[in-house]
């Protein structure tokens, strides 16, 4: 999630793709391109471009728009090199391979070897077919499974479970003082964030930035994944928020599953729970980056997306108590037009307690209570409207 950052600092006039393509010249000595097209990226960060050279190969620029946006290619620069030949080899999709770089000012735009492939909406991924699901699946856990060493000697970001936590804490607060965020969401977020054994997962490595235009598909296949500019040690359901975001079930189930049986650790039980609510939560830290950056427009939209969000709730919420009451009624109609001969007999036997209880909840102070906390079992995206991939940054 970028930072705030004031508007100044931010590249007024949006570069065309032949600029890009003269930049690009710049950056990889003998590149001649014949063509140039728009490259859907995080807009408000990069101007990105695809290149066409007289052999027929392609390229990809990506040019930053603000010094914050430029130190966030430079890490992907260090990530990049941090896979080593053999790890590439290891994984079933590509990774980008930096052709050259040039520097303007304060900023970097760097040149790609592009990549095969496409990239596909959130929506046509979602109706795709049962391979492609297996493949994003597959996909996702590869990612997952990556050796921690390699965040590691990168010197990049790693997060415990409970210090990811505290950091969605603390990222609450921080979005609690614009006065912004509906009642209800405060609420709902707090209380999850609270829920301890909600957050207990094995930290893995994640990408960080994954989004449907960060996938490149090519028949039913992921041929590779671009935008390693946030790969760090943390929650893998990072990876899976924007899939939720989607509300397509059966698709999200099917990733899920293929995901599972890839994975060399089974996922925990909560990490489609996880996903949700930090789907959920993305709309907050977008308030927060409107805010920040003064985009009076981003921040009505996302005053808007949260308000649409608090009202889905409230009324999801309503519905579910009016089926709690009508079943309360039907079962209290059934008891009283049961006649004395139609109850059974019950006799009752005293269960001897076991030990030690069979589950354990451990709190914050490592201590240990006999009960698992549920009380966060119905987090779920409810209508989230999913954030396009120039919000997420």
């Amino acid at each position: 999630m970028a930072t705030g950052r004031s508007q100044s600092t931010v590249e007024k006039v949006r570069r065309t793709p032949l600029e890009l393509a003269a930049i690009a010249t710049a950056a990889v000595p003998g590149l001649a391109p014949t063509a140039a097209a728009y490259s859907p990226d995080d807009d408000a960060d990069f101007d990105s471009a695809l290149l066409l050279d007289a052999e027929g190969k392609r390229w990809r620029v990506r040019s930053p728009r603000h010094p914050e946006a430029s130190t966030r290619l430079e890490t992907e620069f260090m990530v990049l090199r941090a896979f080593a030949p053999a790890i590439r080899a290891e994984l079933p999709f590509h990774v980008p391979t930096i052709a050259g770089t040039v520097r303007q000012g304060a900023l970097t735009t760097f040149v790609y070897a592009h990549l095969q492939g496409s990239t596909l909406s959130i929506e046509e991924l979602s109706a795709g077919s049962s391979a492609l699901a297996r493949e994003v699946g597959t996909a996702l856990a590869a990612i997952h499974d990556l050796p921690l060493p390699l965040v590691i000697n990168a010197d990049l970001p790693s997060y415990s479970a409970n210090e990811f936590r505290q950091r969605k804490l603390n990222e609450l607060d921080q979005a609690a003082t614009t006065g912004k965020i509906p009642a209800t969401l405060l609420r709902r977020w707090e209380h999850a964030l609270e829920d301890v054994a909600l957050w207990r997962f094995n930290p893995s490595v994640v990408h960080g930035d994954l989004h449907e235009d960060n996938l490149m598909v090519q028949d039913d296949t992921v041929t590779a994944l671009t935008g390693w500019t946030d790969l760090r040690i943390g929650d893998p359901a990072d990876d899976f928020a924007w899939l939720v975001a989607s509300n397509e079930a059966s698709f999200v189930e099917a990733v899920l599953s293929h995901y599972t049986q890839t994975r060399r650790d089974a996922p925990d039980a909560h990490l489609l729970r996880r996903a949700a609510l930090l789907a959920e939560f993305a709309l907050a830290q977008y308030l927060v980056k409107a805010m920040a950056a003064g985009h009076q427009s981003m921040t009505a939209e996302a005053e808007a997306m949260l308000q649409t969000l608090a009202d889905d709730i409230d009324e999801q919420l309503r519905r579910d108590e009016e089926a709690a009451h009508t079943a309360e009624q039907e079962a209290a109609s059934l008891a009283v037009s049961a006649s004395p001969a139609d109850i059974p007999a019950v006799s009752v036997v005293a269960i001897p307690l076991p030990d030690e209880p069979e589950s354990s909840v451990e709190t914050d102070a490592g201590e240990t209570s006999g009960y698992d906390d549920t009380s966060t079992a119905a987090i779920s995206v409810v209508s989230v409207t999913p954030l396009r991939p120039a919000e997420r940054s």
